[in-house]
């Protein structure tokens, strides 16, 4: 284990980046902003001041400049997987925020060169650090339900975008497709946390309610069959906000269920037993930098690595093809995809 805290270069300092940024305030024992990397200066200089951070117009230059032993990604989607292979050459650690990559293609590159570094990588996964995700993950894991039937996760919200601020996301080839790669995305990697198995087929209906600018969909639902027998069911939207009694995440199995609407989480088993679950608030941006910076010092493997990166994309790049063949498909795994294979 290492005392020092975990220097990071901060590639992309728009967006998602406050997010971040607030994740760096709450663990300054374990992890040091180093370096700001973006061709804006204005936005560059605005993140590194508050912690006196170098700055530099471009990642490729810090990585090569800088002192820093890992990198925070937060650009569109289309420049993920340059970055982290970038980052990898380098020697250097990465948390890269979704999707991990867009394609069959980019998810063997990225292998191939996380593989051959040997550096860890952590998908920004910041919904795995909410108290009830991680209460019922610890539950499922103990048995509680027995055997798993079914997963169900919803993440729908009435999104504002217009034509004129929805900037890249409103095309599929810097977003790499439409709502389902975006927010979708959180749904989906709670899904594969939950099931605790392999995904290995889909389908899925994609809709366009309400946001017709997009090239993409503003809606989808999705199905996926899991390698221990495990169903699960995606619902997510930008076009309306889920009903009052859906649930952010419920599991079912054979010895009862439980159910949480984000914050609370409540279970029923079929003996009587039940509880209701309340947590405080975290910030769940903080817990995942936190992670990070843990499994950097301690040399450990994060919560959700570049395997569970592509899995998750394997889910949404096969519910893209389901609904264009209209038709379950096989899910990538980064495994036995051929693909991917070594």
């Amino acid at each position: 284990m290492s005392d020092s805290p975990v220097r990071i270069g901060l590639i992309g300092a728009g967006g998602i980046a406050t997010a971040h940024v607030a994740g760096y305030r709450l663990n300054t024992d374990t992890i040091v902003l180093a370096a700001v990397a973006d061709p804006v200066a204005e936005s560059a200089e605005q993140r590194a001041a508050e912690f006196g951070a170098a700055v530099f117009a471009d990642y490729a230059t810090m990585l090569a400049e800088a002192d820093i032993d890992a990198v925070d990604i937060c650009l569109p989607h289309h420049l993920h997987r340059d970055a982290i292979v970038a980052a990898a050459r380098a020697g250097k650690h990465v948390l890269c925020e979704k999707p991990l990559c867009l394609t069959v293609e980019e998810a063997r590159e990225v292998t191939d060169a996380v593989e051959a570094s040997g550096i860890t990588v952590m998908c920004a996964h910041n919904q795995l650090f909410l108290p009830a995700v991680a209460k019922a993950k610890e539950l499922l894991d103990s048995g509680l339900l027995g055997t798993v039937y079914e997963v169900r996760t919803t993440d729908s919200f009435f999104n504002d975008f217009n034509p004129d601020t929805m900037g890249w996301r409103a095309h599929a080839k810097t977003s790499g497709g439409g709502e389902l790669i975006d927010t979708g995305y959180h749904p989906t990697y709670l899904l594969l946390h939950l099931a605790g198995g392999v995904p290995v087929e889909t389908t899925a209906m994609l809709s366009t309610h309400r946001l017709t600018f997009m090239e993409g969909e503003d809606s989808a639902q999705v199905l996926v069959r899991f390698d221990n027998g495990v169903l699960g069911s995606i619902v997510t939207s930008w076009a309306y906000a889920a009903s009052d009694t859906t649930e952010r995440f419920s599991v079912v199995g054979e010895l009862g269920s439980l159910f949480s609407d984000g914050t609370t989480l409540s279970y029923s088993l079929r003996d009587g037993r039940a509880e209701v679950l309340s947590f405080d608030p975290v910030h769940e941006f903080a817990a995942e930098i936190g992670h990070f910076a843990d499994s950097i010092r301690n040399g450990t493997r994060p919560l959700h690595s570049h395997k569970e990166g592509i899995e998750v994309l394997g889910i949404i790049l096969g519910a893209y093809e389901s609904a264009r063949s209209k038709r379950t498909v096989p899910v990538m795994r980064a495994s036995d995809h051929p693909a991917l294979a070594g």
